[in-house]
Protein backbone atom coordinates (compact mmCIF):
# COMPACT_ATOMS: atom_id res chain seq x y z
CA UNK A 1 0.00 0.00 0.00
CA UNK A 2 3.00 2.36 0.40
CA UNK A 3 3.15 2.53 -3.40
CA UNK A 4 -0.52 3.46 -3.97
CA UNK A 5 -1.85 7.04 -4.11
CA UNK A 6 -5.58 7.74 -4.31
CA UNK A 7 -6.22 11.38 -5.17
CA UNK A 8 -8.69 13.63 -6.96
CA UNK A 9 -8.43 16.96 -8.75
CA UNK A 10 -10.70 19.70 -7.39
CA UNK A 11 -11.07 23.31 -8.57
CA UNK A 12 -13.46 26.07 -9.54
CA UNK A 13 -15.15 25.55 -12.91
CA UNK A 14 -12.85 26.18 -15.93
CA UNK A 15 -9.57 26.30 -13.98
CA UNK A 16 -8.08 23.41 -15.98
CA UNK A 17 -8.84 20.18 -14.06
CA UNK A 18 -9.57 18.07 -17.15
CA UNK A 19 -6.52 19.42 -19.02
CA UNK A 20 -4.27 18.58 -16.05
CA UNK A 21 -5.82 15.07 -15.92
CA UNK A 22 -5.05 14.67 -19.66
CA UNK A 23 -1.36 15.60 -19.12
CA UNK A 24 -1.00 13.27 -16.10
CA UNK A 25 -2.47 10.37 -18.13
CA UNK A 26 -0.10 11.11 -21.03
CA UNK A 27 2.95 11.45 -18.74
CA UNK A 28 2.22 8.08 -17.13
CA UNK A 29 1.72 6.37 -20.51
CA UNK A 30 -1.98 5.75 -19.85
CA UNK A 31 -2.77 6.45 -23.51
CA UNK A 32 -0.77 6.49 -26.75
CA UNK A 33 -0.66 9.43 -29.16
CA UNK A 34 -3.13 7.80 -31.56
CA UNK A 35 -5.74 7.10 -28.87
CA UNK A 36 -5.46 10.51 -27.17
CA UNK A 37 -8.08 13.25 -27.37
CA UNK A 38 -8.70 16.34 -25.23
CA UNK A 39 -10.80 15.85 -22.06
CA UNK A 40 -10.16 12.11 -22.34
CA UNK A 41 -11.96 11.31 -19.08
CA UNK A 42 -15.08 13.25 -20.12
CA UNK A 43 -17.06 10.52 -21.85
CA UNK A 44 -20.23 12.48 -22.68
CA UNK A 45 -20.60 14.68 -25.78
CA UNK A 46 -22.33 17.34 -23.70
CA UNK A 47 -19.22 17.61 -21.45
CA UNK A 48 -16.97 18.20 -24.46
CA UNK A 49 -19.27 20.73 -26.09
CA UNK A 50 -19.70 22.83 -22.95
CA UNK A 51 -16.13 22.32 -21.73
CA UNK A 52 -17.32 21.22 -18.28
CA UNK A 53 -17.03 18.01 -16.29
CA UNK A 54 -20.43 16.67 -15.19
CA UNK A 55 -19.49 13.21 -13.88
CA UNK A 56 -16.37 12.38 -11.91
CA UNK A 57 -14.30 9.67 -13.59
CA UNK A 58 -11.59 7.36 -12.24
CA UNK A 59 -8.46 5.96 -13.92
CA UNK A 60 -5.54 3.87 -12.63
CA UNK A 61 -2.06 4.97 -13.81
CA UNK A 62 1.40 3.39 -13.42
CA UNK A 63 4.15 5.88 -12.52
CA UNK A 64 7.88 5.40 -12.00
CA UNK A 65 9.24 8.08 -9.64
CA UNK A 66 12.62 9.79 -9.95
CA UNK A 67 14.05 7.47 -7.25
CA UNK A 68 13.10 4.45 -9.41
CA UNK A 69 10.14 3.26 -7.29
CA UNK A 70 6.97 2.21 -9.10
CA UNK A 71 3.65 3.70 -7.93
CA UNK A 72 -0.01 3.00 -8.72
CA UNK A 73 -1.89 6.30 -9.01
CA UNK A 74 -5.69 6.26 -8.82
CA UNK A 75 -6.84 9.58 -10.25
CA UNK A 76 -10.42 10.89 -9.99
CA UNK A 77 -11.34 13.95 -12.09
CA UNK A 78 -14.26 15.84 -10.49
CA UNK A 79 -16.73 18.52 -11.68
CA UNK A 80 -16.19 22.17 -10.73
CA UNK A 81 -19.70 23.60 -10.92
CA UNK A 82 -21.61 24.21 -7.67
CA UNK A 83 -24.54 22.06 -8.90
CA UNK A 84 -22.32 18.95 -8.91
CA UNK A 85 -20.73 19.31 -5.46
CA UNK A 86 -22.50 16.06 -4.45
CA UNK A 87 -20.41 14.27 -7.11
CA UNK A 88 -17.26 15.89 -5.65
CA UNK A 89 -18.23 14.84 -2.11
CA UNK A 90 -18.56 11.17 -3.16
CA UNK A 91 -15.19 11.28 -4.92
CA UNK A 92 -13.48 12.77 -1.85
CA UNK A 93 -14.78 9.89 0.30
CA UNK A 94 -12.69 7.46 -1.77
CA UNK A 95 -9.44 9.52 -1.74
CA UNK A 96 -6.57 10.23 0.65
CA UNK A 97 -5.37 13.43 -1.00
CA UNK A 98 -6.39 16.12 -3.46
CA UNK A 99 -4.80 18.43 -6.01
CA UNK A 100 -6.40 21.88 -5.64
CA UNK A 101 -6.02 23.70 -8.97
CA UNK A 102 -6.06 27.52 -9.01
CA UNK A 103 -6.04 29.62 -12.19
CA UNK A 104 -2.95 31.92 -12.28
CA UNK A 105 -4.97 34.75 -13.86
CA UNK A 106 -8.32 34.37 -12.03
CA UNK A 107 -6.96 33.45 -8.60
CA UNK A 108 -8.95 31.84 -5.76
CA UNK A 109 -12.69 31.78 -6.56
CA UNK A 110 -15.90 30.82 -4.77
CA UNK A 111 -15.91 27.13 -5.63
CA UNK A 112 -12.17 26.84 -4.88
CA UNK A 113 -12.90 27.74 -1.25
CA UNK A 114 -16.00 25.49 -1.10
CA UNK A 115 -14.07 22.49 -2.48
CA UNK A 116 -11.20 23.06 -0.02
CA UNK A 117 -13.67 22.93 2.88
CA UNK A 118 -15.11 19.68 1.47
CA UNK A 119 -11.60 18.20 1.31
CA UNK A 120 -10.84 19.30 4.89
CA UNK A 121 -14.14 17.79 6.04
CA UNK A 122 -12.82 14.41 4.80
CA UNK A 123 -9.32 14.96 6.32
CA UNK A 124 -7.55 14.93 2.97
CA UNK A 125 -4.00 16.15 2.36
CA UNK A 126 -4.19 19.03 -0.14
CA UNK A 127 -1.48 19.95 -2.65
CA UNK A 128 -2.12 23.36 -4.33
CA UNK A 129 -1.35 23.67 -8.07
CA UNK A 130 -1.20 27.04 -9.87
CA UNK A 131 -2.28 26.47 -13.48
CA UNK A 132 -2.17 28.59 -16.66
CA UNK A 133 1.16 30.31 -15.83
CA UNK A 134 1.73 30.79 -19.58
CA UNK A 135 -1.15 33.32 -19.88
CA UNK A 136 -0.23 37.01 -20.33
CA UNK A 137 -2.52 37.89 -17.38
CA UNK A 138 -0.96 35.27 -15.07
CA UNK A 139 0.26 36.59 -11.69
CA UNK A 140 1.76 33.67 -9.77
CA UNK A 141 2.96 35.72 -6.78
CA UNK A 142 -0.49 37.28 -6.24
CA UNK A 143 -2.09 33.81 -6.42
CA UNK A 144 0.44 32.50 -3.85
CA UNK A 145 -0.66 35.33 -1.52
CA UNK A 146 -4.33 34.37 -2.06
CA UNK A 147 -3.56 30.67 -1.37
CA UNK A 148 -1.95 31.74 1.91
CA UNK A 149 -4.60 34.32 2.95
CA UNK A 150 -7.85 32.77 1.65
CA UNK A 151 -7.12 29.04 1.82
CA UNK A 152 -4.60 28.84 4.69
CA UNK A 153 -2.32 26.50 2.70
CA UNK A 154 1.46 26.73 2.36
CA UNK A 155 2.00 29.01 -0.68
CA UNK A 156 5.54 27.71 -1.27
CA UNK A 157 4.26 24.14 -1.72
CA UNK A 158 2.11 25.27 -4.66
CA UNK A 159 3.39 23.85 -7.96
CA UNK A 160 3.30 26.38 -10.87
CA UNK A 161 2.30 24.63 -14.11
CA UNK A 162 0.78 25.09 -17.54
CA UNK A 163 -1.36 21.99 -18.15
CA UNK A 164 -2.06 23.10 -21.72
CA UNK A 165 1.64 23.28 -22.65
CA UNK A 166 2.81 20.43 -20.36
CA UNK A 167 5.00 22.68 -18.15
CA UNK A 168 5.61 21.42 -14.59
CA UNK A 169 3.71 18.10 -14.94
CA UNK A 170 6.68 16.04 -13.63
CA UNK A 171 6.79 18.24 -10.50
CA UNK A 172 3.06 17.56 -9.93
CA UNK A 173 3.62 13.77 -10.21
CA UNK A 174 6.55 13.96 -7.76
CA UNK A 175 4.40 16.08 -5.43
CA UNK A 176 1.66 13.43 -5.53
CA UNK A 177 3.99 10.61 -4.42
CA UNK A 178 5.94 12.70 -1.85
CA UNK A 179 3.31 15.08 -0.38
CA UNK A 180 0.11 12.98 -0.50
CA UNK A 181 -0.22 10.04 1.93
CA UNK A 182 -0.66 6.36 0.99
CA UNK A 183 -3.99 4.69 1.81
CA UNK A 184 -4.58 2.98 5.13
CA UNK A 185 -6.53 -0.21 5.86
CA UNK A 186 -6.02 -3.82 6.85
CA UNK A 187 -6.19 -6.40 3.99
CA UNK A 188 -6.92 -9.15 6.57
CA UNK A 189 -9.94 -7.35 8.15
CA UNK A 190 -13.58 -8.04 7.08
CA UNK A 191 -14.36 -6.53 3.65
CA UNK A 192 -15.50 -2.89 3.53
CA UNK A 193 -15.74 -1.16 0.13
CA UNK A 194 -17.52 2.08 -0.71
CA UNK A 195 -19.35 2.45 -4.05
CA UNK A 196 -18.61 5.99 -5.25
CA UNK A 197 -19.83 5.58 -8.82
CA UNK A 198 -21.73 3.14 -11.07
CA UNK A 199 -22.66 2.93 -14.73
CA UNK A 200 -24.75 0.63 -16.89
CA UNK A 201 -23.14 -1.74 -19.40
CA UNK A 202 -25.52 -3.26 -21.94
CA UNK A 203 -23.78 -6.67 -21.83
CA UNK A 204 -22.58 -6.94 -18.20
CA UNK A 205 -25.29 -5.05 -16.30
CA UNK A 206 -24.34 -2.58 -13.58
CA UNK A 207 -20.60 -1.90 -13.20
CA UNK A 208 -19.71 -0.63 -9.70
CA UNK A 209 -16.68 1.64 -9.13
CA UNK A 210 -15.37 1.09 -5.58
CA UNK A 211 -12.65 2.02 -3.15
CA UNK A 212 -11.65 -0.91 -0.91
CA UNK A 213 -11.22 0.36 2.67
CA UNK A 214 -10.62 -2.95 4.48
CA UNK A 215 -10.16 -6.59 3.46
CA UNK A 216 -9.96 -7.99 -0.06
CA UNK A 217 -12.34 -8.88 -2.90
CA UNK A 218 -11.85 -11.73 -5.39
CA UNK A 219 -13.93 -13.31 -8.15
CA UNK A 220 -16.52 -15.74 -6.76
CA UNK A 221 -17.00 -13.92 -3.40
CA UNK A 222 -20.56 -13.58 -2.11
CA UNK A 223 -21.13 -9.90 -1.26
CA UNK A 224 -23.89 -7.89 0.42
CA UNK A 225 -24.89 -4.22 0.01
CA UNK A 226 -25.25 -2.97 3.58
CA UNK A 227 -27.90 -0.26 2.98
CA UNK A 228 -30.23 -2.31 0.75
CA UNK A 229 -29.30 -5.71 2.29
CA UNK A 230 -29.19 -7.52 -1.09
CA UNK A 231 -26.62 -10.22 -1.94
CA UNK A 232 -24.73 -11.01 -5.19
CA UNK A 233 -21.82 -13.14 -6.43
CA UNK A 234 -18.76 -11.31 -7.79
CA UNK A 235 -18.16 -12.18 -11.48
CA UNK A 236 -15.18 -9.92 -12.19
CA UNK A 237 -12.91 -7.37 -10.52
CA UNK A 238 -10.26 -5.11 -12.03
CA UNK A 239 -8.85 -1.64 -12.54
CA UNK A 240 -10.27 1.24 -14.58
CA UNK A 241 -7.64 2.20 -17.09
CA UNK A 242 -9.11 3.75 -20.24
CA UNK A 243 -10.68 0.33 -20.67
CA UNK A 244 -11.56 -2.16 -17.92
CA UNK A 245 -8.52 -4.34 -17.09
CA UNK A 246 -9.21 -7.58 -15.16
CA UNK A 247 -7.28 -8.26 -11.94
CA UNK A 248 -6.97 -11.30 -9.66
CA UNK A 249 -8.20 -9.34 -6.67
CA UNK A 250 -8.78 -5.90 -5.16
CA UNK A 251 -7.57 -5.29 -1.61
CA UNK A 252 -7.41 -2.52 0.99
CA UNK A 253 -6.24 0.74 -0.63
CA UNK A 254 -7.23 -0.23 -4.20
CA UNK A 255 -9.70 1.63 -6.42
CA UNK A 256 -11.31 -0.52 -9.11
CA UNK A 257 -14.49 -1.90 -10.62
CA UNK A 258 -16.71 -4.81 -9.56
CA UNK A 259 -19.16 -6.68 -11.82
CA UNK A 260 -21.57 -8.82 -9.82
CA UNK A 261 -24.41 -9.53 -12.26
CA UNK A 262 -26.53 -6.66 -10.90
CA UNK A 263 -29.37 -6.28 -13.38
CA UNK A 264 -31.87 -4.31 -11.28
CA UNK A 265 -30.93 -0.68 -11.02
CA UNK A 266 -33.04 -0.15 -7.89
CA UNK A 267 -30.79 -2.56 -5.94
CA UNK A 268 -27.90 -0.07 -6.09
CA UNK A 269 -27.39 3.00 -3.98
CA UNK A 270 -24.27 4.98 -4.84
CA UNK A 271 -22.48 5.60 -1.53
CA UNK A 272 -23.46 2.16 -0.20
CA UNK A 273 -20.93 -0.13 1.52
CA UNK A 274 -20.09 -3.61 0.15
CA UNK A 275 -19.20 -6.34 2.64
CA UNK A 276 -18.64 -10.08 2.50
CA UNK A 277 -21.46 -12.49 3.41
CA UNK A 278 -19.08 -15.01 5.00
CA UNK A 279 -17.24 -12.37 7.12
CA UNK A 280 -19.45 -9.27 7.29
CA UNK A 281 -18.28 -5.90 8.62
CA UNK A 282 -19.92 -4.60 11.78
CA UNK A 283 -21.13 -1.30 10.29
CA UNK A 284 -21.10 0.60 6.97
CA UNK A 285 -18.47 3.24 6.16
CA UNK A 286 -19.67 6.52 7.72
CA UNK A 287 -19.87 9.90 5.99
CA UNK A 288 -22.25 9.18 3.11
CA UNK A 289 -25.01 11.76 2.75
CA UNK A 290 -27.76 11.39 0.16
CA UNK A 291 -28.15 14.30 -2.27
CA UNK A 292 -30.81 16.83 -1.30
CA UNK A 293 -32.57 18.27 -4.35
CA UNK A 294 -33.20 22.02 -4.21
CA UNK A 295 -34.92 22.62 -7.57
CA UNK A 296 -38.08 20.78 -8.63
CA UNK A 297 -39.66 20.54 -12.08
CA UNK A 298 -42.16 18.22 -13.78
CA UNK A 299 -41.11 16.39 -16.96
CA UNK A 300 -43.58 15.13 -19.55
CA UNK A 301 -42.85 13.33 -22.83
CA UNK A 302 -43.88 15.26 -25.97
CA UNK A 303 -45.81 12.23 -27.21
CA UNK A 304 -47.86 10.15 -24.76
CA UNK A 305 -46.58 6.97 -26.45
CA UNK A 306 -43.05 7.80 -25.17
CA UNK A 307 -44.01 7.48 -21.48
CA UNK A 308 -42.68 3.91 -21.07
CA UNK A 309 -39.41 4.92 -22.73
CA UNK A 310 -39.12 7.84 -20.28
CA UNK A 311 -39.59 5.45 -17.32
CA UNK A 312 -36.74 3.20 -18.55
CA UNK A 313 -34.51 6.18 -19.41
CA UNK A 314 -34.91 7.77 -15.96
CA UNK A 315 -34.07 4.47 -14.28
CA UNK A 316 -30.81 4.15 -16.22
CA UNK A 317 -29.94 7.81 -15.80
CA UNK A 318 -30.58 7.64 -12.05
CA UNK A 319 -27.91 4.96 -11.73
CA UNK A 320 -25.41 7.14 -13.59
CA UNK A 321 -26.53 10.24 -11.68
CA UNK A 322 -27.30 9.36 -8.07
CA UNK A 323 -28.45 12.91 -7.23
CA UNK A 324 -31.49 12.77 -9.54
CA UNK A 325 -34.73 12.22 -7.58
CA UNK A 326 -38.07 11.55 -9.31
CA UNK A 327 -41.63 10.35 -8.68
CA UNK A 328 -44.74 9.89 -10.83
CA UNK A 329 -46.84 12.95 -11.69
CA UNK A 330 -49.67 13.78 -14.09
CA UNK A 331 -51.17 16.86 -15.70
CA UNK A 332 -54.54 17.44 -17.38
CA UNK A 333 -52.80 19.30 -20.22
CA UNK A 334 -49.72 17.09 -20.72
CA UNK A 335 -50.69 13.63 -19.45
CA UNK A 336 -48.43 11.37 -17.38
CA UNK A 337 -44.90 12.38 -16.43
CA UNK A 338 -42.52 12.69 -13.47
CA UNK A 339 -41.86 15.26 -10.76
CA UNK A 340 -38.05 15.48 -10.57
CA UNK A 341 -35.68 16.99 -8.02
CA UNK A 342 -32.35 18.52 -9.13
CA UNK A 343 -29.30 20.01 -7.42
CA UNK A 344 -29.61 23.22 -9.44
CA UNK A 345 -30.57 24.68 -12.79
CA UNK A 346 -27.46 23.45 -14.63
CA UNK A 347 -28.22 19.95 -13.30
CA UNK A 348 -31.80 20.24 -14.66
CA UNK A 349 -30.48 21.45 -18.03
CA UNK A 350 -27.95 18.58 -18.25
CA UNK A 351 -30.52 15.90 -17.31
CA UNK A 352 -32.96 17.20 -19.92
CA UNK A 353 -30.28 17.24 -22.61
CA UNK A 354 -29.02 13.74 -21.70
CA UNK A 355 -32.55 12.32 -21.90
CA UNK A 356 -32.96 13.86 -25.35
CA UNK A 357 -29.55 12.79 -26.69
CA UNK A 358 -28.91 9.41 -25.10
CA UNK A 359 -32.49 8.11 -25.17
CA UNK A 360 -34.08 10.18 -27.97
CA UNK A 361 -36.95 11.47 -25.80
CA UNK A 362 -38.36 14.98 -26.40
CA UNK A 363 -39.57 16.59 -23.18
CA UNK A 364 -41.75 19.40 -21.89
CA UNK A 365 -40.73 20.86 -18.50
CA UNK A 366 -42.82 22.85 -16.03
CA UNK A 367 -41.43 25.99 -14.35
CA UNK A 368 -38.75 25.12 -11.75
CA UNK A 369 -39.71 25.65 -8.10
CA UNK A 370 -38.29 25.06 -4.61
CA UNK A 371 -39.74 23.32 -1.54
CA UNK A 372 -41.99 25.56 0.59
CA UNK A 373 -43.17 24.85 4.15
CA UNK A 374 -46.71 25.92 5.07
CA UNK A 375 -48.43 26.24 8.46
CA UNK A 376 -52.21 25.78 8.13
CA UNK A 377 -54.87 27.40 10.32
CA UNK A 378 -55.88 23.99 11.79
CA UNK A 379 -52.39 23.59 13.31
CA UNK A 380 -51.01 21.11 10.74
CA UNK A 381 -48.12 21.79 8.36
CA UNK A 382 -47.25 20.84 4.75
CA UNK A 383 -44.18 20.71 2.51
CA UNK A 384 -45.01 21.56 -1.12
CA UNK A 385 -42.91 21.98 -4.26
CA UNK A 386 -45.72 21.50 -6.81
CA UNK A 387 -48.26 24.32 -7.48
CA UNK A 388 -50.93 21.66 -8.18
CA UNK A 389 -51.11 20.79 -4.46
CA UNK A 390 -51.07 24.37 -3.14
CA UNK A 391 -53.78 24.70 -0.44
CA UNK A 392 -56.63 27.23 -0.38
CA UNK A 393 -55.20 30.66 0.70
CA UNK A 394 -57.96 30.89 3.36
CA UNK A 395 -56.42 27.84 5.13
CA UNK A 396 -52.84 29.17 5.08
CA UNK A 397 -51.51 30.79 8.23
CA UNK A 398 -47.81 31.18 7.38
CA UNK A 399 -45.49 30.28 4.48
CA UNK A 400 -41.73 29.68 4.77
CA UNK A 401 -39.25 29.63 1.88
CA UNK A 402 -35.65 28.32 1.81
CA UNK A 403 -32.79 30.84 2.05
CA UNK A 404 -29.21 30.46 0.91
CA UNK A 405 -25.95 32.08 1.91
CA UNK A 406 -24.48 33.27 -1.41
CA UNK A 407 -20.77 34.00 -1.92
CA UNK A 408 -19.91 36.09 -4.96
CA UNK A 409 -16.31 36.82 -5.91
CA UNK A 410 -15.77 39.65 -8.36
CA UNK A 411 -13.19 42.22 -9.46
CA UNK A 412 -13.57 45.43 -7.43
CA UNK A 413 -14.84 47.53 -10.35
CA UNK A 414 -17.94 45.30 -10.74
CA UNK A 415 -18.76 45.22 -7.01
CA UNK A 416 -21.52 47.88 -7.25
CA UNK A 417 -23.26 46.08 -10.12
CA UNK A 418 -23.08 42.72 -8.28
CA UNK A 419 -24.55 44.22 -5.07
CA UNK A 420 -27.31 45.96 -7.04
CA UNK A 421 -28.17 42.64 -8.71
CA UNK A 422 -28.38 40.95 -5.31
CA UNK A 423 -30.78 43.62 -4.03
CA UNK A 424 -32.94 43.14 -7.15
CA UNK A 425 -33.21 39.46 -6.19
CA UNK A 426 -34.36 40.24 -2.62
CA UNK A 427 -30.98 39.76 -0.92
CA UNK A 428 -30.57 40.72 2.73
CA UNK A 429 -27.60 41.30 5.09
CA UNK A 430 -25.19 42.20 2.29
CA UNK A 431 -21.55 42.30 3.31
CA UNK A 432 -18.16 42.30 1.64
CA UNK A 433 -14.51 41.41 2.25
CA UNK A 434 -11.45 42.60 0.34
CA UNK A 435 -9.54 39.39 -0.40
CA UNK A 436 -6.60 40.79 -2.36
CA UNK A 437 -5.83 43.89 -4.38
CA UNK A 438 -8.72 44.43 -6.77
CA UNK A 439 -10.78 41.38 -5.66
CA UNK A 440 -13.89 41.51 -3.48
CA UNK A 441 -16.00 38.80 -1.86
CA UNK A 442 -19.69 39.76 -1.58
CA UNK A 443 -21.75 37.81 0.97
CA UNK A 444 -25.53 37.86 0.83
CA UNK A 445 -28.50 35.92 2.18
CA UNK A 446 -31.07 35.34 -0.55
CA UNK A 447 -34.22 33.29 -1.17
CA UNK A 448 -33.31 30.18 -3.19
CA UNK A 449 -36.41 30.62 -5.36
CA UNK A 450 -35.03 33.95 -6.63
CA UNK A 451 -31.75 32.55 -8.01
CA UNK A 452 -33.48 29.75 -9.92
CA UNK A 453 -34.14 31.47 -13.21
CA UNK A 454 -31.48 33.80 -14.56
CA UNK A 455 -29.46 35.10 -11.60
CA UNK A 456 -26.25 33.32 -12.60
CA UNK A 457 -26.52 34.48 -16.24
CA UNK A 458 -27.12 38.09 -15.14
CA UNK A 459 -24.19 37.93 -12.69
CA UNK A 460 -21.90 36.80 -15.52
CA UNK A 461 -23.23 39.67 -17.66
CA UNK A 462 -22.76 42.48 -15.10
CA UNK A 463 -19.26 41.24 -14.13
CA UNK A 464 -18.15 40.65 -17.77
CA UNK A 465 -17.72 36.94 -17.01
CA UNK A 466 -15.35 37.46 -14.05
CA UNK A 467 -17.90 36.94 -11.24
CA UNK A 468 -18.11 33.52 -9.57
CA UNK A 469 -21.02 32.27 -7.48
CA UNK A 470 -21.33 29.62 -4.79
CA UNK A 471 -23.98 29.01 -2.16
CA UNK A 472 -24.91 26.86 0.80
CA UNK A 473 -28.37 26.30 2.23
CA UNK A 474 -29.60 28.17 5.31
CA UNK A 475 -32.86 27.85 7.23
CA UNK A 476 -36.46 28.52 6.12
CA UNK A 477 -37.85 32.05 6.65
CA UNK A 478 -41.38 33.54 6.46
CA UNK A 479 -42.36 34.84 3.00
CA UNK A 480 -45.37 36.14 1.08
CA UNK A 481 -45.66 33.43 -1.60
CA UNK A 482 -48.65 33.23 -3.96
CA UNK A 483 -49.82 30.73 -6.56
CA UNK A 484 -50.40 32.26 -9.99
CA UNK A 485 -52.72 30.40 -12.38
CA UNK A 486 -52.54 30.92 -16.14
CA UNK A 487 -55.92 30.78 -17.91
CA UNK A 488 -56.21 30.23 -21.67
CA UNK A 489 -59.71 31.04 -22.95
CA UNK A 490 -60.94 31.05 -19.29
CA UNK A 491 -59.60 27.50 -18.72
CA UNK A 492 -56.84 26.92 -16.15
CA UNK A 493 -53.75 25.16 -17.56
CA UNK A 494 -52.31 23.28 -14.56
CA UNK A 495 -48.88 22.74 -16.13
CA UNK A 496 -48.36 26.52 -16.39
CA UNK A 497 -49.19 27.41 -12.76
CA UNK A 498 -46.25 28.58 -10.66
CA UNK A 499 -45.34 29.79 -7.16
CA UNK A 500 -43.72 33.21 -6.76
CA UNK A 501 -43.20 36.02 -4.26
CA UNK A 502 -46.15 38.46 -4.29
CA UNK A 503 -43.91 41.38 -5.37
CA UNK A 504 -42.90 39.62 -8.59
CA UNK A 505 -46.23 37.93 -9.38
CA UNK A 506 -47.46 40.50 -11.91
CA UNK A 507 -44.22 40.89 -13.89
CA UNK A 508 -43.81 37.10 -14.20
CA UNK A 509 -47.51 36.63 -15.14
CA UNK A 510 -47.19 39.31 -17.83
CA UNK A 511 -44.11 37.54 -19.22
CA UNK A 512 -46.03 34.22 -19.33
CA UNK A 513 -49.05 35.82 -21.06
CA UNK A 514 -46.92 37.58 -23.68
CA UNK A 515 -44.91 34.44 -24.47
CA UNK A 516 -48.08 32.34 -24.81
CA UNK A 517 -49.75 34.98 -27.02
CA UNK A 518 -46.69 34.91 -29.30
CA UNK A 519 -46.58 31.08 -29.46
CA UNK A 520 -50.21 29.87 -29.58
CA UNK A 521 -51.56 30.03 -33.18
CA UNK A 522 -54.63 32.18 -33.94
CA UNK A 523 -58.06 30.53 -33.93
CA UNK A 524 -61.41 31.52 -35.44
CA UNK A 525 -62.25 33.38 -32.23
CA UNK A 526 -60.46 35.82 -29.91
CA UNK A 527 -58.48 34.07 -27.15
CA UNK A 528 -57.81 35.86 -23.85
CA UNK A 529 -54.74 34.69 -21.87
CA UNK A 530 -54.84 35.75 -18.23
CA UNK A 531 -52.74 35.45 -15.09
CA UNK A 532 -54.72 35.21 -11.87
CA UNK A 533 -54.15 34.91 -8.12
CA UNK A 534 -57.29 33.19 -6.86
CA UNK A 535 -60.18 35.18 -8.39
CA UNK A 536 -58.11 38.33 -9.04
CA UNK A 537 -56.69 38.87 -12.54
CA UNK A 538 -53.24 40.47 -12.58
CA UNK A 539 -52.14 40.20 -16.25
CA UNK A 540 -53.71 39.69 -19.67
CA UNK A 541 -52.82 39.30 -23.35
CA UNK A 542 -55.15 38.64 -26.27
CA UNK A 543 -54.76 36.56 -29.40
CA UNK A 544 -56.80 38.20 -32.16
CA UNK A 545 -59.32 36.09 -34.08
CA UNK A 546 -58.81 34.93 -37.64
CA UNK A 547 -61.59 36.82 -39.43
CA UNK A 548 -63.20 35.88 -42.72
CA UNK A 549 -64.55 38.81 -44.74
CA UNK A 550 -68.21 37.69 -45.04
CA UNK A 551 -69.25 40.97 -46.69
CA UNK A 552 -66.96 40.50 -49.69
CA UNK A 553 -69.80 39.15 -51.83
CA UNK A 554 -71.97 42.26 -51.14
CA UNK A 555 -70.98 44.58 -53.95
CA UNK A 556 -73.80 47.03 -53.37
CA UNK A 557 -77.34 47.35 -52.07
CA UNK A 558 -78.63 48.39 -48.66
CA UNK A 559 -76.23 48.57 -45.65
CA UNK A 560 -78.62 46.37 -43.64
CA UNK A 561 -77.58 43.37 -45.80
CA UNK A 562 -73.95 43.75 -44.65
CA UNK A 563 -75.01 44.36 -41.04
CA UNK A 564 -77.14 41.19 -41.07
CA UNK A 565 -74.16 39.08 -42.27
CA UNK A 566 -71.82 40.62 -39.65
CA UNK A 567 -74.33 39.98 -36.84
CA UNK A 568 -74.65 36.35 -38.01
CA UNK A 569 -70.82 35.98 -38.00
CA UNK A 570 -70.62 37.57 -34.53
CA UNK A 571 -73.19 35.12 -33.12
CA UNK A 572 -71.32 32.17 -34.69
CA UNK A 573 -67.98 33.31 -33.18
CA UNK A 574 -69.62 33.75 -29.76
CA UNK A 575 -70.96 30.18 -29.90
CA UNK A 576 -67.59 28.90 -31.18
CA UNK A 577 -65.78 30.58 -28.28
CA UNK A 578 -68.05 28.80 -25.79
CA UNK A 579 -67.57 25.33 -27.24
CA UNK A 580 -64.23 25.70 -29.07
CA UNK A 581 -61.03 24.17 -27.68
CA UNK A 582 -57.72 26.01 -27.82
CA UNK A 583 -54.87 23.75 -28.89
CA UNK A 584 -51.73 24.75 -26.99
CA UNK A 585 -48.60 23.64 -28.88
CA UNK A 586 -45.74 22.01 -26.93
CA UNK A 587 -43.47 24.95 -27.86
CA UNK A 588 -45.62 27.23 -25.70
CA UNK A 589 -44.75 25.31 -22.52
CA UNK A 590 -41.05 25.73 -23.32
CA UNK A 591 -41.37 29.39 -24.40
CA UNK A 592 -42.65 30.59 -21.00
CA UNK A 593 -39.46 29.36 -19.28
CA UNK A 594 -37.22 31.52 -21.48
CA UNK A 595 -35.89 34.72 -19.95
CA UNK A 596 -36.65 38.14 -21.45
CA UNK A 597 -33.21 38.22 -23.05
CA UNK A 598 -33.84 34.96 -24.96
CA UNK A 599 -37.35 36.07 -25.91
CA UNK A 600 -35.94 38.99 -27.91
Amino acid sequence: MQHIRNFCIIAHVDHGKSTLADRLIQSCGGVDERGFRDQILDSMDIERERGITIKSNAITLDYTARDGRKYELNLIDTPGHVDFSHEVRRSLMSCDGALLVVDASQGVEAQTVANLYLAMEHDLAVLPVINKIDLPAADVERVREEIDADLGLDPFEAVPISAKNGIGIDEVLEGIVTKLPPPSGDPEAPLKAIIFDAYYDTYRGVVLVCRIREGRLVKGDRIRFMHTDIEYDVEEVGHNKLIRVKADRLQAGDVGYVIAGVKTIRDIEVGDTITSVSRPAAEPIPGYRPARPVVFSSMYPMGTDEYEELVAALEKLHLNDASLVYQKDSSAALGHGFRCGFLGLLHLDVVQERLQREFGISLVLSAPSVLYKIDLSDGSSLEIDNPTYWPDPMRIQKIYEPYISATIMTPEKYMGAAMELCREYRASSLGMNYLAVGRVEVKAEMPLGEVLFDFYDKLKTVTRGYGSFDYEELEYRPADIVKVDILVNAEKVDALSYLVHAEKARSRALHYCEQLAATIPRHQFKIPIQGAIGGKFIARSNIAALRKDVTAKCYGGDISRKRKLLEKQKAGKKRMKQIGNVEIPQDAFVAVLRTDKEKK
